[in-house]
């Protein structure tokens, strides 16, 4: 063989080689993203034989992988709570209930109670990573009355710490003092601050100190300055809003990203924990009916690799990848049955990636969706 063939030869090999690695690195590029898919359980949670759940509000996770729910007492009918006091079942159950991952009921409490003002109409629940446990008054019959005006923390075990705000107190969106029917709130754990959906009337996320309610900072979207003066009315085309429009989640990545739901704007507005505008992602917005960006949560590997977001105009949940925001995945549909939503509410993820769901109106359940 002779000098010049070995080369000839060597150069060919490397040659393909060097295609082969490039059509490799080309497929790893463009393959699909494996989304997690899920198996609804018609069976969870158990809620004990002598109460019965109205509209569920608001679902959230603790660090034991327990599920919390706020629901509210006053939704239920009189064809629904027993007249006669002996009867086995049924009366309205605690508005607030924690579970565990299996569904077994743990504990609830919740109520009137001396030192704050607790909410007429039930909404948000958080637990924060001291699992204290955060509620917020929005939405519901008393909305028009605008006097939902205050957000309140306990212990786990239901005993008051704090309230921030005062029923009927609320000066509009720049009022640093009070709330106005906030809808969600969460706790940063980098900063130990509270980051609040401000919400069904103002037009603002508003943080203050998770410890002793000191107000920090607040912005409306894309970062503008929350007015209360100038339409908010959606636009299913075209350059988005400037202000919000029914503020009504928000939650933070671990790198460090707020992420709000503008409900009735069908968009997710994307902000540095200083309120710096940086991305949006519109939500199906054609849909009238109810508004689609409800609720989010992230999923539950280290880089949160995938957004889920509440979709109640259309009965279902989005899976987006978070980093090019395309949407990967989605289930439910508008219904009664397991699996299916009627007012869907609300979300969240535990460390197993199971997903749970609340719903409102005449929904009133809340929903496992296992991961498979």
């Amino acid at each position: 063989m002779t000098q010049r063939w070995k080369v000839a030869v060597w150069c060919s090999l490397v040659a393909t080689l060097f295609v082969v690695e490039r059509a490799a690195a080309r497929a790893v590029r463009v393959a699909p993203i494996r989304a997690p898919s899920y198996q609804v359980d018609p069976s969870w949670p158990h809620v004990p034989k002598q109460w019965t759940l109205g509209q569920v509000a608001g679902v959230a996770i603790d660090s034991r992988d327990h599920v919390w729910i706020i629901q509210r007492p006053w939704s239920l009918g009189t064809d629904e709570v027993a007249l006669n006091p002996e009867a086995e079942c049924c009366r309205a159950a605690p508005p607030v209930m924690e579970f565990t991952a299996d569904g077994d009921y743990v504990q609830g409490w919740g109520g009137a109670g001396a030192g704050y003002e607790w909410p007429a109409d039930e909404h948000g629940i958080h637990v924060d990573y001291k699992d204290n446990v955060w509620i917020s008054s929005a939405g519901g019959p008393r909305l028009p009355e605008k006097t939902e005006n205050q957000l309140l923390k306990f212990t786990r075990d239901g005993k008051f710490l704090m309230q921030i705000g005062h029923r009927g107190k609320s000066r509009g969106s720049l009022d640093t003092q009070n709330l106005n029917n906030a809808a969600d709130m969460y706790v940063y754990p980098p900063t130990n601050e509270l980051f609040v959906a401000d919400g069904y009337v103002n037009r603002r996320v508003i943080v203050y100190d998770a410890d002793n309610g000191t107000f920090k900072r607040m912005w409306g979207a894309y970062g503008n300055k929350p007015n209360d003066s100038v339409s908010n009315r959606p636009t299913r085309t075209g350059p988005g809003e400037p202000q919000f429009n029914t503020v009504h989640g928000v939650r933070i990545s671990r790198d460090g990203h707020v992420y709000v739901a503008d409900r009735l704007n069908n968009r997710v507005q994307i902000f540095s924990v200083d309120g710096k505008f940086e991305r949006e992602l519109f939500i199906e917005r054609s849909t009238v009916l109810l508004g689609t960006a409800f609720s989010i949560a992230f999923s539950e590997d280290a880089a949160q690799q995938f957004l889920y977001v509440a979709d109640a105009g259309n009965g279902r949940v989005h899976l987006f990848d978070r980093q090019t925001l395309k949407e990967v995945s989605q289930f439910g549909r508008i219904g009664h049955y397991a699996g299916q939503f009627v007012f869907l509410h609300n979300v969240a993820v535990d460390s197993r990636g199971n997903v749970y769901t609340a719903e409102v109106g005449a929904g009133r359940r809340v929903q496992k969706f296992v991961r498979k």
